[in-house]
């Protein structure tokens, strides 16, 4: 079923009478949070957003302590304040806390915080997930930040390249934090980004088609499909290393086949385009405030919206900027130059685009937020232009690892990220609570502003007089005195102007907003600044252009009367409404969960397992474990898809009535489960690609090695039949569900899930009995991860099919409630065809070859 409205009905003007008084209290009623320690519980984007800041800035706070101590260290020749261990501590928990814990989630926690509003939604899809991604990311993190009191926090700088990270020359615990500790926080980015994907695509108001979206939604939605593309890189890479330290799988080491290389290329394939992940954001927020300050709307929207678009896909060829200097062929560099180039073209278009909506608004409005956006401008161009720089093959081997990089890369994500973030702080506060002060608020503009380019300017002038980069200290007499004080003292400016806007923020930002404080406070044209509650918009308005604030004044009174869609509970549960991915036409009404337990026993599992992990406590990692498996288990089991059907078909106003759940490609389910396919498969692919680099390191000679042989194709094919009857099976199951056949599809469950498992098993056996051995060469090992991570795709997918057994034994599978397995049947064909993929590559390339 679709579910959809038809188009004529969506499209009319909603009834403009008021609601009666007693539907408000139901709406309040569902959405009110619990209280005591249940809070804990609470899932609302209201609650959780501003958590997310905060943990985000604090986050940026203490990096910054460890910023100062660097420059105090750096300020004269021959300083002593830390020792060099405890220096290389130092800098690379800077420099992980800065891109790990501070850039990324800051910007999807003002995205949680701001999307629904600005959507004209009551909730993202998946508030759960945002509330797990959050928790892991506040225990994680200060798991991490807390292990440099410990002496145990990394110390290979925050790229922790090998061979300086491997277990000869690092035999502590330091890397492995890094390796452990920050890895499991990615998954905190996905889960965010997969709920963003969906939410931005399937969340809209009625009427905010594509072309009326605002540019933050549009960034955002940009951002989050990048962190599926480039995260897994970074995830496989950090597996990979810890499997090398861990169980001696040589990966890296050339002694053994391996290629210290190949993590630069893993890492550098998340590393750089994460500089743009982290931009993209950030010049979406100053596509929404630049308009508001300059009384216009945004000049050449659609080409602002395509220049997000083209650096995002451009980002993605840049990763060898960080490896001019490996010896890679010229050829190979003139692409990457030229890619550095061609980046620069979107961007500049959007630089063009907010000059010019400044000078076609009427009367500009010289406030905080502006100030912010002006120093942005200053400091952000003046970064592209050093990036541009060092795009030139010949001047980037002069300038490599030396401080004028330290002082582009500093230009760039301050001005890049900080400043639209910080004034993202000062505009859109008023719309969550109470607005900052004005006075303060310019006070540390300027002390961030002058202590930015104190700091980091003369920053290129040592560099370039050969200063290099993470040294503990220098000798006097170089020329290099007057440049490091300057920048010493311009970091102690910086700070300064950190605490002014910290002390701002304490003394002045409540959650609520003060009497008298105007709703709309600086005159926006866009849905964030209707009236929210905890349920957000008292009704869900109707869309009708880019600004709807400028373009009907009266929205806000008619959203607020209740004369648009939604105006009360229709089931007394929380709810969303799902409308079309292009044109935003209604199709169902999402029942939300109520606050539970679930996510936040699963979020602590998640954490203890990891730690434990890291500390080699295998008894409590397994522990730890289970708890969060039974979190997740339970947090699934009393989802949406629960209980006794919902009404069938509810009114949402000016009598458009829509069902209360949805199957197939329409549901918002269908399309998480996509997304997280395309992370795995990403994920894999990186896996696939790091066998094909040791395969050309190697040579055919080496490929695979004395000792070992290709595995057997009789075993390649009996575990590719398995597998591919396993993924039948899961379809079958799917199938007889649709016809109400109970028996025959719990046994077409069961026998998937004995499919896939043998299909492992012979998979596995193949590589073993052709004396494949993961810790004596590079071929092993590649030849065994690949094997390992379909492993656990088949361990995951046995566990679903066995899930929505037990639903089915429960009574809760039926025609129409039907989620659980159409999701484990996604997973499971996406499982078939990895497994596919992954034996071609084993059994047939290498034969391919001989």
């Amino acid at each position: 079923m679709d579910g959809a409205a038809p188009d004529a009905a969506a499209a009319r003007t909603p009834n403009p009478v008021p609601r009666p008084p007693e539907e408000l209290e139901r709406l309040r009623a569902a959405w009110r949070m619990p209280r005591g320690i249940g809070i804990l519980t609470e899932y609302n984007n209201n609650l959780i957003g501003p958590l997310f800041v905060g943990t985000a800035l604090l986050f940026f706070l203490l990096a910054g302590v460890l910023g100062l101590i660097i420059r105090a260290q750096l300020a004269f020749p021959g300083m002593q304040i830390v020792d060099p261990a405890i220096y290389n501590q130092v800098f690379t928990t800077h420099g992980t806390v800065m891109m790990f814990l501070f850039a990324v989630p800051a910007v999807e926690a003002v995205a949680i915080t701001l999307l629904p509003a600005m959507l004209g939604t009551r909730e993202l899809p998946f508030p759960r997930l945002g509330a797990y991604a959050y928790l892991i990311y506040l225990m994680g993190g200060l798991f991490f930040y807390g292990s440099i009191f410990f002496g145990a926090a990394p110390d290979g700088g925050w790229f922790m390249y090998p061979p300086l990270t491997s277990k000869h020359y690092s035999p502590g615990i330091n890397t492995d934090m890094y390796l452990l500790g920050i890895g499991f926080i990615e998954i905190s980015a996905i889960a965010g980004a997969i709920e963003l994907i969906v939410g931005i695509l399937r969340c809209r108001a009625p009427g905010m088609t594509l072309g009326r979206m605002p540019v933050y939604a549009w960034g955002m939605l940009v951002f989050a499909g990048m962190v599926v593309f480039a995260f897994p890189a970074v995830i496989i890479a950090s597996t990979l290393l810890e499997l090398e330290r861990a169980f001696g799988w040589p990966f890296f080491l050339p002694e053994r086949g391996g290629d210290p290389l190949l993590w630069q290329h893993l890492f550098w394939f998340f590393g750089h385009p994460e500089v743009y992940v982290i931009f993209l954001p950030a010049a979406a927020m100053v596509s929404m405030i630049v308009p508001t300050m300059a009384g216009a709307r945004l000049q050449a929207h659609g080409l602002v919206v395509m220049a997000l678009v083209g650096t995002a896909i451009i980002s993605f060829g840049l990763w060898v900027h960080h490896m001019y200097a490996t010896g890679i062929p010229a050829l190979s560099l003139s692409f990457f130059a030229a890619a550095g180039f061609a980046v620069s073209v979107p961007s500049g278009l959007q630089v063009f685009a907010w000059i010019a909506t400044f000078a076609s608004g009427g009367r500009v409005k010289w406030e905080v937020p502006t100030l912010f956006m002006l120093g942005f401008l200053f400091i952000f161009v003046l970064g592209g232009l050093t990036g541009v720089m060092v795009s030139v093959t010949p001047f980037d081997w002069q300038a490599h690892d030396t401080y004028f990089i330290v002082a582009h890369l500093h230009y760039v994500l301050i001005g890049g990220m900080v400043f639209p973030l910080l004034g993202a702080l000062y505009y859109w506060a008023p719309a969550v609570g109470a607005a900052l002060s004005d006075r303060l608020g310019r006070l540390a503009f300027w002390l961030l502003f002058l202590g930015t380019n104190l700091t980091f300017f003369p920053m290129h002038v040592s560099g370039l007089m050969g200063m290099p980069r993470r040294i503990y200290t220098y000798p006097a007499g170089m020329g290099l005195e007057l440049w490091n004080l300057l920048s010493s003292i311009g970091a102690a400016v910086f700070a300064l102007g950190a605490l002014v806007l910290l002390v701002d923020v304490v003394l002045h930002f409540r959650p609520s907003a003060p009497e008298g404080q105007p709703r709309n406070y600086w005159g926006a044209g866009t849905t964030e600044w209707l009236n929210n509650d905890n349920y957000g918009p008292r009704s869900i308005p109707r869309i009708r252009d880019r600004y709807p604030l400028w373009a009907d004044p009266g929205l806000a009174r008619q959203v607020d009367e209740g004369a648009h869609y939604l105006p009360m509970s229709a089931t007394g549960r929380r709810e969303a409404l799902v409308t079309s991915p292009a044109e935003a036409v209604p199709q169902y009404v999402a029942v939300l969960p109520r606050p539970g337990w679930g996510h936040v026993v699963a979020a602590v599992g998640t954490c203890g397992f990891f730690f434990a992990l890291t500390g080699e406590f295998l008894i409590e990692a397994a522990l730890c474990f289970l708890l969060g498996l039974g979190g997740v288990l339970w947090w699934l089991w009393h989802g949406t898809d629960f209980g006794p059907l919902q009404p069938r078909a509810v009114d949402i106003g000016d009598g458009i009535r829509l069902p209360t759940f949805a199957t197939g490609p329409v549901s918002h389910s269908w399309w998480a489960m996509v997304t997280l396919m395309l992370v795995m498969g990403t994920a894999f692919a990186c896996l696939l690609g790091s066998w094909l680099f040791l395969w050309l390191v190697n040579g055919d000679a080496m490929w695979p090695p004395p000792g070992m042989g290709i595995p057997a194709g009789g075993f390649g094919l009996v575990a590719s039949g398995l597998y591919a009857g396993g993924g039948f099976l899961a379809w079958a199951a799917a199938r007889l569900l649709g016809r109400g056949w109970r028996w025959p599809l719990r046994g077409a469950l069961l026998a998937s899930a004995g499919a896939f498992a043998v299909g492992a098993a012979a998979d596995g056996w193949a590589l073993w009995s052709a004396g494949i051995r993961p810790g004596e060469h590079a071929y092993g090992a590649a030849s065994f991860a690949i094997f390992a991570w379909q492993a656990m795709h088949v361990a995951v997918v046995a566990l679903m099919l066995l899930y929505t057994l037990a639903r089915s034994f429960a009574g809760l599978l039926g025609r129409e409630r039907r989620l659980t397995m159409d999701n484990a049947m996604l997973f499971a064909l996406y499982t078939a065809g990895q497994g596919i993929a992954g034996l071609a590559l084993l059994h047939l390339f290498p034969r391919l070859l001989a």
